[in-house]
């Protein structure tokens, strides 16, 4: 079967040349139309103080999504609700921990992330084990990071901050498709309730990415004709791409957020069968392994010069200091000589001899002069 249009349910890219549906339109020639087939709304700060969860009790939160991130600082605003400073921000991806900017003065907080998928956040958070943390999300009862959490035995509380309405696709002619791309449970949704007959288009081929889709997919009975991620076509445009080339499919890897530790081994899926686990690619693991390796003897050699650094200018302080010290020392020294010779130098002040007055005696009428009468030498000390 020719494809020659397909609906993607997905905003438009900011620019197609740039993204990877760019081949599709130019090598192909296929006519591309995106519509986001759902729409976040967030949920009333009353509805939010009904789950009696409150913010300030958490030392850690963790986010998935930009959407995330803007439903918990509106709660906030509208709760009146303020973090401390020392609170700890979990990202999935260093793009979503960047987003915090909006709201937050980056540098001066706590922020983590993971390095490509969710399971690589799960391994940051497992060295903060003893953190309380709170998860804003979707009102969804369980979605694929809901479970990995819950299988990583994380102390967590679910946050339900905004939910995930149905758009109308009413505008959109189903039959004039060849095909359409969903991308996750909701829109599955969005597409069943909005064409409730859509197992009886029987010419309209579709594309699902990731398990929990395609799960979506066969809850409702509706077949699944054009599965991704695979190993040779981890994208949606790429699995579009080689199905219309005509190459045959591969198997299936587990989507974002149920990747394993490290990424080393991804649940397949064949025609929705499991079969055993299987090692991703080993270069791709030793390439991440080295490069964190790389980053970690970067780290390492930047503390140690920055420790070198302060010693350094630690103990040319402390010379300075003596340096200082043992001037003013000499400087008192030097003091102390000057004032001994100043005194040595002083001549003698002789003391004059102090006369005593003479005692005048009355005889008659005339006054008469006593000479003062020598005390004799007794031998005696006074």
């Amino acid at each position: 079967m020719k494809i020659k249009k397909i609906l993607i349910s997905q905003p438009e890219p900011a620019d197609l040349e740039k993204s990877p549906y760019r081949n599709l339109v130019h090598k192909l020639g296929v006519n591309l139309t995106f519509y986001k087939f759902f729409e976040v709304v967030g949920i009333s700060a009353s509805d939010f103080r009904k789950t009696r969860i409150h913010i300030g009790d958490y030392s850690a939160v963790i986010f998935n999504s930009k959407n995330s991130i803007d439903h918990f600082f509106r709660m906030l605003k509208e709760l009146r609700e303020t973090v401390s400073e020392d609170m700890k921000y979990f990202c999935s991806t260093e793009a979503i921990a960047l987003y915090l900017q909006n709201y937050i003065q980056y540098r001066k907080r706590k922020v983590f992330f993971g390095n490509q998928y969710f399971s690589d956040l799960l391994e940051v958070m497992s060295k903060h084990r003893d953190e309380k943390y709170l998860f804003p999300c979707s009102d969804e009862k369980q979605t694929e990071y809901t479970k990995a959490l819950d299988k990583a035995k994380f102390k967590y509380t679910k946050a339900p901050m905004y939910t995930s309405v149905a758009r109308n696709l009413k505008q959109f002619d189903i039959d004039s498709f060849d095909a359409v791309a969903l991308f996750s449970p909701i829109g599955v949704r969005s597409l069943v309730k909005n064409f409730p007959d859509i197992k009886e288009h029987s010419n309209l081929l579709i594309a699902a990415f990731g398990t929990s889709t395609h799960a979506a997919l066969k809850e409702n009975g509706i077949k699944l004709s054009i599965a991704a991620p695979t190993q040779s076509a981890p994208s949606m445009a790429m699995a579009l791409e080689h199905y219309i080339l005509g190459k045959e499919p591969d198997s299936v890897i587990a989507s974002k957020g149920e990747v394993s530790k490290h990424g080393m081994k991804n649940t397949i899926t064949t025609a929705g069968k499991k079969v055993k686990p299987v090692i991703a690619n080993k270069e791709i693991y030793k390439q991440r392994m080295e490069e964190k390796k790389a980053q970690a003897a970067a780290r390492r050699a930047a503390r140690a010069a920055e420790k070198a650094r302060l010693e350094a200018e630690a103990q040319k302080a402390a010379e300075k200091k003596a340096a200082e010290k043992k001037v003013a020392e000499k400087k008192v020294v030097e003091k102390k000589t000057v004032e001994k010779k100043v005194v040595e130098k002083k001549p003698a002040v002789k003391t004059a001899a102090v006369k005593k007055p003479a005692v005048k005696a009355t005889v008659g009428k005339k006054t008469v002069a006593k000479k003062p009468v020598a005390k004799k030498a007794t031998g005696k000390k006074a």
